[in-house]
């Protein structure tokens, strides 16, 4: 399998579809009884693909909503809590990532790296998925 294809399989649509745009709000509605509360939007991309490594590296976004603040210290605690978080349903991403590979390859295991500030407005945490 190569970049092309998996980013061809991986395309914005099917991402947006896997984890929707409403599905910040979800989280925030449980975190806080506000959507209204919360300080970022959650967007899923592709970043690459290493053949070498057998990995797939996606992005998980957080787009700060304006009149917020995305700070540092309330995001780089983000990849434990989403990693477990049932709204934010990582283990259903990437089972949902290893139907749309069907039989060319499967996802063997899952982590998020830590958090990168990107800008002041953008927050990137890594989705890395190992396949085989």
């Amino acid at each position: 399998m190569n970049e092309a294809t998996i980013k061809e399989l991986l395309n914005e649509e099917k991402l947006a579809a896997l984890f929707p745009a409403d599905r910040a709000d979800q989280f925030f509605d449980a975190l806080f009884g506000d959507a209204a509360e919360g300080s970022y939007d959650i967007k899923l991309s592709f970043e690459r693909y290493d053949a070498n490594a057998r990995t797939l590296q996606l992005a998980l976004e957080l787009h700060e909503r304006p009149g917020k603040c995305l700070a540092c210290n309330l995001t780089y605690g983000l990849p434990e809590v989403f990693s477990r978080h049932p709204i934010i349903n990582i283990k259903g991403v990437v089972a949902a990532i290893d139907q749309l590979l069907g039989e060319e390859a499967h996802c063997k295991e899952w982590r998020l790296g830590g958090t990168r500030e990107s800008s002041k407005a953008l927050h990137i945490i890594p989705l890395i998925i190992t396949i085989e």
